[in-house]
């Protein structure tokens, strides 16, 4: 199967290696490089290994902008800086969302104003208040995403995303991502095909074409932990959580499926706020999906936006939102014109990873931001 990792019975994750680098009996044990990482100057001297990642990282530049343009989404230019994250709940306080990867802002000092900035973790919001602009229907940004987390092998403090936004259904948003996925992969299959030979066998192309010919499966989080039960016999897959659906299960789920999959319909209180509800569910779910890579993690995250101000009005009570700070969002859904929305945002260097099946997040991206170095 494509991908770096297997996910072990006994809880552990190996990497499989790739032409480049060999195999891993357990990849949670590896220190991260620090000397490796600072030392990148030398290593685009010495090392081909940085040429053919730059070719492929132009070559998904390229696609992305031209599939954009071709259905009409229009490049927009957002800032970094903040007042409204997209996971409020860690800052603010609440519990709701403490099992999310995403709820941890970088702050700043903003010059002389008493509150604090933040460091965009998404452009997802500001996407959505780009589509308020009058005759604008899809918009899309590539833009550096910031999170206070922990780096480790598939996490960095400092990424880019490709992100998304329209007046589409999710069932039109995720054909869109099959569509932009699929726009990559084919043109560096005829434009890159030796810069990837660097790293896959001719086999693994193969594998890679065959994926993308044919539909991703979409299943929900509840059929998810059903399956892991199934495989696993352990009954902490009966509760209805995120808490226990980290990276040897996004990994494992892949392995049971036998290829990329999506994961949909995850439960209201432990995501981001601004997902719609799925009506007439109960445990109450959104109507969000993450797609996962082949062996691998979330590479992209979607979903269908909060669709009235009643709606939003609730989730800004659940989720503690600060209304000060959003109040620009709050204020777009009480148009009488609001037209619903959907978004994803897919993670750069964890497309890169996945595609390459490298066994680090740091070793599939020139500039690696991490917890521990600034530098180079």
């Amino acid at each position: 199967m494509l991908g770096p990792y297997t996910a072990n019975k006994d809880g552990t994750i190996s990497y499989r290696g790739n032409k480049i680098f060999k195999s891993i009996e357990n990849i949670q044990t590896v220190a991260i490089p620090i000397e490796e990482i600072e030392n990148r100057a030398n290593q685009f001297k010495t090392n081909e290994i940085w040429m053919h990642i730059a070719q492929i990282n132009h070559r998904i530049n390229l696609s992305s902008n031209e599939y954009f343009d071709k259905i009409g989404a229009l490049y927009t230019t957002l800032p970094i800086t903040t007042r409204m994250i997209s996971s409020p709940g860690a800052v603010y306080g609440k519990e709701t969302i403490k099992y999310t990867t995403d709820n941890c802002p970088i702050t700043l000092e903003w010059f002389d104003l008493p509150k604090k900035a933040f460091l965009s973790e998404s452009s997802q919001i500001y996407l959505e208040l780009a589509l308020m602009q009058e005759g604008i229907n899809q918009v899309y940004a590539i833009y550096n995403s910031f999170r206070k987390e922990k780096s480790d092998a598939t996490h960095l403090s400092e990424f880019h995303h490709i992100e998304y936004e329209g007046h589409v259904s999710q069932k039109e948003n995720l054909k869109i991502i099959q569509d932009l996925l699929k726009k990559i992969i084919f043109d560096l299959l005829k434009n890159n095909k030796k810069d990837l030979n660097f790293f896959l066998s001719e086999e693994k192309l193969n594998e890679l074409k065959e994926m993308f010919n044919k539909d991703i499966p979409i299943i929900t989080l509840k059929e998810a932990l059903d399956m892991l039960y199934d495989d696993t016999k352990d009954k902490k897959y009966k509760e209805f959580t995120l808490k226990h659906f980290g990276s040897w299960e996004e990994i494992r789920i892949t392995q049971l499926v036998g290829g990329m999959v999506g994961i949909s319909e995850m439960p209201l209180l432990e995501v981001p706020f601004y997902h719609a509800v799925v009506d007439d569910k109960d445990p109450k779910v959104v109507d969000n999906t993450d797609m996962i890579w082949p062996g691998y993690r979330e590479t992209i995250g979607s979903g269908h936006r909060v669709r009235s101000i009643e709606e939003l009005e609730s989730k800004a009570k659940i989720f503690n939102l600060p209304r000060e700070d959003y109040k620009p969002y709050l204020q777009s859904r009480q148009f009488k014109d609001y037209r619903e929305s959907s978004g994803f945002g897919l993670g750069w260097e964890r497309l890169i990873q996945g595609l390459l099946e490298m066994p680090f997040i740091w070793s599939a991206c020139q500039f690696p931001r991490i917890d521990k170095t600034l530098v180079p």
